[in-house]
């Protein structure tokens, strides 16, 4: 058992309470995209890209998952210091900086601006808040002074809002409303001393976590998992979609058996998986499953999808605060980022 007592030591900058916090994260996120007064003529707009790193972009992953059934124009997000060849005067360039001074990111803001695209800029202040300001660009402005991967409500929930808004989505209201409450309640749950995300923290300690998952809806909580695991717990982690996984990675398992017996696979499950893709899960834990340490199945939870996305995301990232604290480190400082930012400013 986690007690207590190991859990403070352990976590001095308090991730467990910005994960017990959340679901205030997430209220206070919908309420700044409320009262954001976005002013964005979308006359003639054909694509949306969303420029961010690390934290800031995949609260842009998870919009274009969550909306891909809903989003008639298409959406992508760009991980760079420039944007596609495509982005003009008709795309809408939304740039995703928590902390506003990801140098990436102000270098793709650069070229939104070189490129005539309208903007929209999300952040808690630095470069790109001054940017936005100086060039009298549409602004998100949400709090700072956190991770930027525990800031993951700020991220997501103002465009959700946002987008709702400026009538690009249907009304949110509905699945905002589950969300919120599966949120309240999860998190109780999840902070209690036996939980099902400690379990799982338990399962893959010592091991190497690859997490599988179908790749249309439920991608981008695998990348975020993936994230949080590498972030907060300083273990590796790897993954793969279905069903494009069943036309490589499924070979991959027949060497190598002594390491994949040191692996464990984590399925995420949506009862919406295509029914095809569903069948290809089964019939893969047959085909892997004996070389694997074993196999373990996380299902979302709610009636919307909103609510069954984050209902995951918010199961990996308390498992990722676990298995952080069987590792025997602090889950919040990220040294080999700040080295290597550091080492980049040195060099202009």
């Amino acid at each position: 058992m986690l007690t207590k007592v190991q859990t403070s030591k352990l976590d001095p900058q308090g991730m467990k309470k910005l994960l017990e916090e959340f679901p205030k994260q997430v209220a206070e996120a919908i309420k700044i995209g409320n009262d954001a007064k976005i002013k964005l003529n979308l006359k003639n707009i054909n694509s949306i890209v969303l420029s961010g790193l690390g934290g800031s972009a995949i609260g842009g992953d998870l919009l274009r998952s969550y909306l891909s059934d809903d989003l008639k124009i298409p959406f992508s997000v760009s991980r760079n210091y420039f944007l596609p060849n495509f982005v003009d005067k008709n795309t809408l360039v939304i740039i995703g900086s928590y902390s506003g001074n990801t140098e990436e990111t102000i270098a793709s803001y650069k070229d939104a601006i070189k490129k005539g695209a309208k903007i929209l800029a999300v952040s808690s202040g630095g470069v790109v808040t001054e940017m936005a300001k100086k060039n009298n660009h549409a602004l998100i402005k949400i709090p700072g002074g956190l991770p930027p991967r525990a800031a993951l409500g700020y991220s997501f929930f103002p465009l959700l809002v946002t987008f709702s808004k400026l009538k690009l989505i249907k009304n949110q209201s509905v699945a905002l409303k589950e969300t919120l409450a599966m949120l309240k309640n999860k998190s109780k749950e999840f902070s209690s001393d036996n939980n099902a995300t400690i379990e799982l923290a338990k399962e893959i300690f010592g091991k190497l976590p690859i997490v599988f998952s179908s790749a249309d809806r439920i991608d981008s909580v695998n990348i975020r998992w993936r994230g949080q695991i590498n972030e907060n717990s300083k273990s590796l982690a790897y993954g793969h979609f279905f069903p494009e996984l069943n036309h490589n990675e499924v070979v991959g398992w027949e060497s190598l058996k002594g390491m994949m017996k040191n692996s464990h696979i984590i399925y995420l499950r949506d009862k919406e998986d295509h029914k095809r893709v569903a069948l290809r899960m089964e019939i893969t834990k047959d085909i892997i499953g004996k070389y694997a340490d074993g196999i373990t199945e996380v299902w979302s939870e709610g009636k919307s999808l909103l609510t069954r996305i984050f209902s995951l995301i918010h199961f990996g990232d308390w498992v990722s605060f676990y298995l952080a604290m069987l590792n025997n480190v602090d889950p919040t400082p990220v040294k080999k980022i700040d080295y290597l930012k550091q080492k980049l400013s040195e060099v202009k």
